[in-house]
């Protein structure tokens, strides 16, 4: 049995989001605010994440699995974590890792990409 792909938001490089079966992969978001804290960094990525999971059909209570990169963990891990505890719905915590990673942009200091179900 064959199940199709669909692609959203694409480019030559790459696509915002992957359907494939009841599976969604959302890519690696960074927030516009590029200059900004930690804080708002996080909730411009998260928003992201939203809107391309209520474009597919489904939300953040339905993630199986998030990654994230911080540019600097030691800095910035528990204000990022203050940002997705208030994010994530009561009792749907996906599996998760965090890591430290130099990032794309200089001033990026956060890039979240999360697997969900339809």
């Amino acid at each position: 049995m064959q199940t199709e792909i669909k692609r959203h938001v694409t480019n030559a490089r790459m696509s915002r989001a992957v359907e494939f079966g009841n599976l969604v992969f959302v890519g690696g978001q960074t927030s516009d605010n590029d200059d900004s804290d930690i804080r708002t960094q996080t909730r411009g990525a998260l928003a992201k994440i939203d809107k391309y999971l209520e474009m597919v059909g489904t939300d953040k209570s339905r993630i199986l699995s998030a990654q994230i990169w911080l540019s600097d963990i030691d800095a910035d891990f528990d204000a990022m974590n203050e940002v997705w505890d208030a994010w994530v719905e009561k009792d749907c915590g996906p599996a998760r890792a965090t890591v430290e990673a130099k990032l794309a942009g200089p001033l990026l200091r956060v890039e979240i990409a999360v697997v969900a179900a339809k």
